[in-house]
């Protein structure tokens, strides 16, 4: 069965560099950016317009290439969370989440009893095909999965250390686009105030053995955050990137 090597890193204490899947329908573009080198791939079904055998193309090619699959719920329903998992995504991103009772409860879809509440429908692509006994398919998935909170409003700040506390959270992602709306600086993610408030989160993992995260619009900002301790680190998604370098390419021919 394969290991979720971005899980591998973070534990090591290293940090984890990813690129977010939102606009373009292709499973050929997890093998890019496992050419690349990213750690993990970030596959948005709460801002992409994708289905679910999409998704499990999209996974199963991460996989194959050898780079961690991880994907965002669009809202939290126990059958989005267990369908992705089925399909061999190695984490898993609640969007959204403020409440403690509420991210305790997602939490623990994401892994089977005794530490979850997952529902066992292992099927034979999820595990390549190998044969295993429940026991050892569990202890494995239970470890491989990788379980990520966002934090992106100002409840989710002020309730940090009822969520941080909460068991089976691996790891948050500050989403600074909604976080800076809600600090009333939509857009400004250079403002000293949104600076201060996730500098402020970062220490609260810390304390509560929790690895911080950032999903950012550049690579600047990605290199920013990683040198103040963000050790999961999405720098932009395939559009962005595309554009970027197709516009660098017409700048360098004209």
């Amino acid at each position: 069965m394969r290991v979720n090597q971005t899980r591998e890193r973070l534990a090591a204490g290293g940090t984890a560099f990813g690129c977010a899947l939102q606009a373009y329908r292709s499973a050929e573009i997890p093998r890019t950016f496992a050419a690349a080198g990213f750690d993990y791939v970030f596959i948005d079904m709460e801002h992409g317009a994708y289905d679910l055998e999409t998704v499990q193309d999209m996974i199963r090619s991460a996989l194959e290439a050898g780079i961690t699959p991880i994907v965002r719920v669009a809202e939290l329903l126990y059958s989005l969370v267990a369908r992705l998992l089925d399909s061999g995504a190695q984490g898993i991103i609640l969007p959204r989440v403020e409440d403690k009772k509420i991210l305790a409860e997602a939490l623990s879809w994401l892994r089977f009893p005794p530490r979850g509440k997952r529902g066992y429908g292992v099927n034979a692509t999820m595990i390549g095909y190998e044969s295993h006994t429940f026991r050892e398919i569990i202890e494995h998935q239970n470890l491989n999965t990788l379980s990520v909170v966002q934090f992106e409003t100002v409840s989710a700040i002020q309730n940090a250390d009822d969520l941080l506390s909460l068991p089976g959270l691996d790891v948050i992602m500050v989403g600074p686009a909604d976080l800076s709306i809600a600090l009333g600086i939509p857009g400004d993610f250079d403002n000293p105030r949104l600076i201060e408030t996730v500098d402020g989160l970062i220490e609260k993992c810390k304390r509560y053995g929790v690895v911080p995260g950032i999903q950012t619009r550049s690579v600047a900002h990605a290199k920013f955050w990683a040198s103040r301790g963000m050790r999961f680190v999405g720098a932009g998604a395939e559009h962005g990137l595309l554009l970027e370098k197709a516009r660098e390419a017409v700048a360098a021919l004209r």
